[in-house]
C-alpha cells in the first residue's frame, strides 16, 4: 500500500516514559564489547560501579528504542516489520549522559523520503529528565524495502565524507559469536538477530548483529582510541549502516580528525566490506 506521506509526516509517536541504573548502563557496555581485557583500569570504569562508571554516549539510543514500534500501524504507513532495515543514526548529546535517571521521552515522523527501491522514514526523539532539561536527540532513519516508487522527494545525500589520506587512528573491536544474544538484553528482541529461520525470512543466511550494537562498538572505539576515553566530549554522532556484521567478526574502525570532528568508517575485519560509513564524532570545544 502506497504511503502517504501527508499523514505520515508530522505524525507523533505514543510517549514514553524509562528509567535506567548502573546495571542496564554495565549490561549495554557488555553488550557492545565492553570488558577486555576484565581486569583493566580503563575497561572497569565501563564495567564497575564503583570506578565510578562511565556512560558512552551511544547509550542515548537505548532510552527511546521501544518507541520505534510506533511506527507499527501508524495511519497512512503499511508495511511488513520485516522488511524493515536501519538506515542511518543521529544522536545529539545536550548533556553528558548520567549512570542513572528516570527520562521522558517524545517522539514523531520528521520526514519520509522516496528512495526508489524503499521508503526512508526518520522519525525524530526527545530524552528528557525529570526536571524537564534535554539530555539527548535521536533522529531514527528506517530503510523500508519495497515502499518506495511513491514519488516524494529523495531526502538529502551523504556526508562526512572520509578524507583522502590515511587514518589517524585504526581500532579492531573483535565481537563474540553470542554478541547479539548479550546485545539484545538492551531492549532490541528482533528475532532477526537471534532465529535462524526469521533471518532467513529477512534475507540472511544467518542471524546478524544488531545495527545499534555496531554502533556502539564503534563508539566505544572512538572514545577509547582518538579521545583518551572521555565519554563527556561528545556532542554528535552520525552514522550510516552500510553492511552486516555477523556476530564473532571483527569490526575494524577508521578514525580521521578534521577540527572539531572525529570523521568515521568502519568494516569487517574478515570480509573488508563496510559496516558504518559517512559517519562523524562531534566533540565539545574546550
Amino acid at each position: 500500500m502506497p504511503i502517504d506521506v501527508d499523514k505520515v509526516v508530522g505524525a507523533e509517536l505514543p510517549g514514553d516514559v524509562t528509567e535506567w541504573d548502573e546495571t542496564a548502563v554495565i549490561l549495554y557496555h557488555l553488550g557492545v564489547g565492553a570488558g577486555v581485557p576484565p581486569t583493566d583500569p580503563g575497561e572497569l570504569q565501563y564495567t564497575y560501579e564503583s570506578s565510578p562508571l562511565k556512560v558512552l554516549p551511544s547509550f542515548g539510543v537505548i532510552p527511546v528504542f521501544r518507541m520505534l514500534g510506533g511506527l507499527v500501524g501508524l495511519e497512512g504507513l503499511s508495511f511488513n516489520p520485516m522488511m524493515l532495515l536501519h538506515g542511518e543514526q543521529d544522536l545529539v548529546l545536550h548533556r553528558p549522559l548520567p549512570a542513572r535517571a528516570k527520562v521522558e521521552n517524545t517522539g514523531k515522523v520528521a520526514g519520509v523520503y522516496d528512495k526508489g527501491k524503499g521508503a526512508l522514514v526518520v522519525v525524530e526523539t526527545e530524552t528528557s529528565d525529570e526536571g524537564g532539561e534535554q539530555l539527548c536527540t535521536n533522529r531514527f532513519s528506517a530503510f523500508i524495502r519495497g515502499e518506495g516508487g511513491f514519488g516524494g522527494e529523495p531526502g538529502p545525500g551523504p556526508g562526512n565524507e572520509a578524507p583522502a589520506r590515511q587514518p589517524d587512528v585504526v581500532v579492531e573491536s573483535p565481537t563474540l559469536p553470542q554478541q547479539a544474544l548479550l546485545y539484545r538484553l538492551s531492549g532490541d528482541r528482533n528475532p532477526l538477530h537471534v532465529d535462524p529461520a526469521m533471518a532467513q525470512v529477512a534475507g540472511f543466511d544467518r542471524p546478524i548483529l544488531h545495527g545499534l550494537c555496531s554502533f556502539g562498538i564503534v563508539c566505544k572505539a572512538v572514545v577509547d582510541g582518538m579521545l583518551g576515553g572521555d565519554v563527556t566530549s561528545v556532542v554528535r554522532y552520525q552514522a550510516r549502516f552500510a553492511g552486516v556484521v555477523f556476530p564473532g567478526e571483527t569490526i575494524v574502525t577508521s578514525m580521521w580528525r578534521e577540527g572539531d570532528r572525529v570523521v568515521v568508517g568502519a568494516a569487517t575485519g574478515e570480509r573488508g566490506t563496510p559496516v558504518i560509513t559517512n559517519a562523524a564524532v562531534t566533540v565539545r570545544e574546550s
